[in-house]
């Protein structure tokens, strides 16, 4: 089982991640308000199932790789922390994209839309790079199993990415509206974002190996 203070960590950092525009909440912003909440809603369902995916392949991959490579800790640490800045930077970078600007889909399927949101998460490069290089880092060995901290981790990462998502998807085309009248709001939701992302990063790289 994780510390208090690795779970806590790691929920901050993955409640950043999921708050910071990518192709999951651009998809499921999109497909709520051109098809309607039921339809984000499935697609929804997708994107939890490529989480779960993305959890299981990891854990299994982390318990084999600090295992056996001593040093693979301070690697994914510092790519981690790379990563999260590069973040901060598209946060806050001058005519950033916004989520909440409508793409125009088509009408499809639950089928499809489960798939077409299974599809996104699978090719996100955000939650590749949050199993590979994030969560390695919130792992100790000294507190138990490294495969049953992952999978706690992970779950808590699905928890929290589904539960935002969740209020994004029946709330998207209000915030868009609200975003559109009030550009001030995204704006300093941006710097927001950069300066937590930012402050996470250096947190990161400073921390001694465990």
């Amino acid at each position: 089982m994780p510390e208090h203070s690795s779970l806590l960590g790691f929920g901050f950092v993955a409640l950043g991640i999921v708050l910071t525009p990518g192709p999951n909440m651009i998809y499921l912003v999109s497909r709520s308000i051109c098809q309607g909440r039921v339809a984000g809603l499935i697609s929804l369902g997708g994107v939890a199932l490529g989480f779960v995916v993305y959890m299981l392949c990891a854990a299994l991959g982390i318990t084999a790789l600090l295992l056996s490579v001593p040093f693979a800790y301070d690697a994914l640490r510092l790519g981690g922390a790379l990563y999260l800045l590069w973040l901060a930077l598209q946060a806050v970078k001058p005519g950033g994209d916004s989520p909440f600007r409508v793409r125009d889909l088509p009408v499809d399927s639950p089928s499809k839309l489960f798939t077409m949101g299974f599809v996104t998460n699978l090719l996100n490069p955000k939650i590749a790079v949050l199993y590979l290089s994030l969560l390695p880092q919130f792992i100790d060995p000294r507190h138990g199993s490294v495969l049953g901290q992952s999978l706690t981790l992970g779950s808590l990462q699905i928890a929290v990415s589904i539960s935002v998502n969740a209020v994004v998807v029946m709330t998207a085309g209000s915030i868009a509206g609200f975003l559109a009248r009030r550009p001030r709001w995204l704006a300093m939701q941006r710097w927001m974002m950069g300066t937590v992302l930012t402050g996470l990063a250096v947190r990161m790289a400073m921390e001694a190996r465990r």
